[in-house]
């Protein structure tokens, strides 16, 4: 505004790059041209007498996921207005609109031009029934810069947009084998904070083939309502659907030239039927079971699930990771593996007598989301996820193989879905649960959030800070061992190789680790300069960038012990430690680790291969226990506060 110009989006330019790879034709692609709506009309509008379902029709992008999803929040004024700010075209206009989407975990303020893509002056995407009126068209553009670019919107599911509009869980249900109490779950639903969207099969082909009766094949649509009806003296359930096309209807019973409309009420007629090729209709609960397959409902709380909204569900929110070779571990058909996951432990209390409805009913929901690799849309890859609920009873840290060798999962995902989400309702009683989300394949990378609903006040914190194991005691057994005698040896010893102030510097310390204490233990060149010099900078308290003789000789002894670790655990007896072995190896160190923490020393000494090596190994666990013992000195064991020279000097030096 202060240089009276318009903004430009250079992160989402008004060029092919925004329109993306095989969605519009060579020829068409060359007759695009990017305007902004004062171009196309006199006097535009960012939105016209509210917003409505009926505002807008779907254009060349196969996004009906996404228009649906936009069809039901426009029941939803709360949440459509976090989504959709007020914005005008006033004269503080500048050619720059915003909105906010729930992405992986936060909310994302998207900031946009308002350029959009045209070709003869008209719209090619999404364009409302009245020219003038563009938030249909800007929402469509904040979301495809989410996304990457117009052509990664081709094709989802409404859960998806659904969930990226509230920030809110989703529960799909199949529609080919409803649930008994179908019915009155819509009717709840209906009359929450909630979303419904559903789709239709896939036909033979990946077109949408509009059927007889009129239902599109491989098609999402809004639920925009439910009502029971008395026809000719019995009720009937109806279900009210909508097409983002803005057209093609259902034809069957209870359409809007169906007869059966006349066995009705005038007064329900009057207020349920109106005959427009809108894209709306109405259908029994039968047909709507027989044409859809599936049913999304995403919501803020899923307190309509048994209709007591006295009782408020509890949320937990935890980002995870599966690394390869460190915490992926696949499925429970690869128990060996299977314990390395992430795992979460969860208290259940008993519920509050307004909360306790029906004994047996649903008071947990899980759900499971994997997070993105990519920019781009259309390039992310979702593995196959899911996760398993155990039992126990009195124990602390992570849990090793031989418990889930020993015990069965109280819960598990029916199958593992390369979904962007799973999830799962579940009946637990009061007491101790583990959850163990997984990838069903062992050693794939990915991000996840696992996001917890309970009815009842639940604690939880995950579980990966290693077996309570006597690791200390191994520890100070083996500096029991070692007595005054070797103490004098390893002093002559360091005499022959010191300086005339008995001191060695990295270069003398290389030499002395790679050909005499560690001489035919190493197949990888020994340790570089620069691990002598970390390790001088570790051990050198007197800071002369030198070690003394008391200095060496406590290193030496670490030396010997991590290399005996080193060996003991290898058990691949590779000669290198694989990156499942490397939690077992720190913990005999006598230092417990968590999930995080060992993904990022395999990241930083690991070697591409996936394995770290015996001088890898030692610099690491040299690293890390200083590491420990300066934050046990300086905090108070929670966090500390360093001056700016006293983090220098720990982050430039040690």
């Amino acid at each position: 505004m202060i240089k009276q110009v318009r903004y430009i989006d250079d992160m989402f330019p008004p060029d092919v790059r925004s329109i993306g790879t095989g969605l519009l034709k060579a020829d068409d692609l060359k007759r695009v041209v990017w305007l902004r709506p004062h171009k196309m009309v006199p006097n535009p509008m960012f939105e016209l007498d509210g917003y409505s379902r009926f505002d807008f029709g779907q254009g060349m992008l196969g996004n009906c996921w996404f228009l649906a999803s936009i069809g039901a929040l426009t029941f939803q004024n709360v949440i459509l207005r976090q989504v959709v700010p007020h914005q005008t075209f006033n004269e503080e206009y500048c050619g720059i609109f915003h909105f906010r989407f729930w992405r992986f975990g936060r909310w994302v303020d998207v900031v946009i031009d308002d350029k959009l893509p045209t070709i003869n002056g008209r719209l090619i995407f999404v364009h409302s029934k009245d020219p003038t009126e563009f938030w249909p068209a800007l929402l469509e553009k904040a979301y495809a810069k989410v996304c990457g670019s117009y052509s990664d919107m081709n094709a989802g599911t409404p859960s998806e947009a659904m969930v990226d509009f509230t920030g809110g869980v989703h529960m799909c249900i199949d529609l080919t084998e409803p649930p008994p109490h179908l019915w009155e779950l819509m009717c709840r639903v209906g009359q929450s904070k909630s979303l419904m969207g559903c789709g239709t099969p896939q036909g033979a082909t990946s077109d949408n083939t509009v059927l007889p009766n009129g239902i599109v094949q491989g098609h999402a649509y809004t639920v925009t309502g439910v009502k029971q009806m008395t026809s000719q003296g019995q009720p009937v359930n109806l279900v009210r659907l909508w097409n983002p096309w803005g057209e093609r209807e259902w034809i069957g019973d209870w359409s809007d030239n169906s007869p059966l409309w006349q066995t009705v009420s005038p007064q329900e007629r009057e207020m349920c039927l109106s005959v427009a090729d809108n894209g709306e209709f109405w259908m029994t609960l039968e047909d709507f079971c027989r044409f859809y397959s599936d049913l999304d409902i995403c919501c803020l709380c899923p307190d309509f699930i048994d209709g007591n909204t006295s009782c408020h569900w509890k949320t937990s929110f935890y980002e995870g990771r599966w690394v390869a070779g460190t915490t992926a571990g696949g499925c429970m058909n690869n128990l060996d593996l299977f314990w390395t996951n992430p795992q979460y432990q969860i208290k259940i209390d008993e519920l509050l007598s307004e909360c306790s409805g029906k004994q047996g009913e649903k008071n947990m929901l899980v759900s499971l989301m994997q997070k993105p690799d990519k920019r781009n849309r259309r390039l992310v890859q979702n593995l196959h996820i899911g996760f398993s609920v155990f039992e126990y009873k009195s124990l602390k840290g992570k849990f090793p193989a031989s418990f889930f060798n020993l015990n069965r999962p109280v819960y598990q995902t029916k199958t593992y879905e390369n979904a962007r989400e799973v999830m799962g309702f579940l009946m637990l009683k009061p007491g101790e649960y583990l959850i163990v989300p997984s990838t069903f394949t062992p050693n794939e990378t990915a991000s996840f959030i696992l996001t917890i609903l309970s009815k009842a006040e639940t604690h939880v914190y995950e579980n990966s800070d290693g077996h309570h194991h006597e690791h200390e005691e191994v520890m100070q057994e083996d500096k029991g061992t070692e007595n005054k005698e070797n103490d004098e040896n390893k002093k002559t010893f360091f005499r022959q190789y010191s300086d005339k102030y008995e001191e060695v510097d990295a270069e003398q310390l290389q030499r002395l680790l790679n050909e005499n204490i560690l001489k035919g233990d190493m197949q990888y060149g020994g340790f570089s300069i620069d691990a002598c010099r970390s390790m001088v900078a570790l051990m050198d308290t007197s800071i002369t960038g030198k070690l003394n003789g008391e200095e060496f000789i406590r290193l030496w002894k670490r030396v010997v012990m991590y290399k005996d670790i080193f060996f003991r655990t290898d058990v691949s007896k590779t000669g290198t430690l694989l990156l499942n072995e490397l939690r077992n190896a720190v913990m005999a160190t006598g230092k417990r680790v968590s999930d995080d923490m060992l993904n990022l020393l395999a990241l930083r000494y690991g070697a591409s291969s996936g394995h770290i090596t015996l001088e890898n190994f030692i610099s690491m666990v040299l690293r890390f226990n200083c590491m420990s013992q300066i934050f046990g000195k300086l905090s108070n064991g929670m966090n500390m506060t360093l001056l700016e020279s006293e983090w220098m000097y720990l982050s430039m030096y040690t």
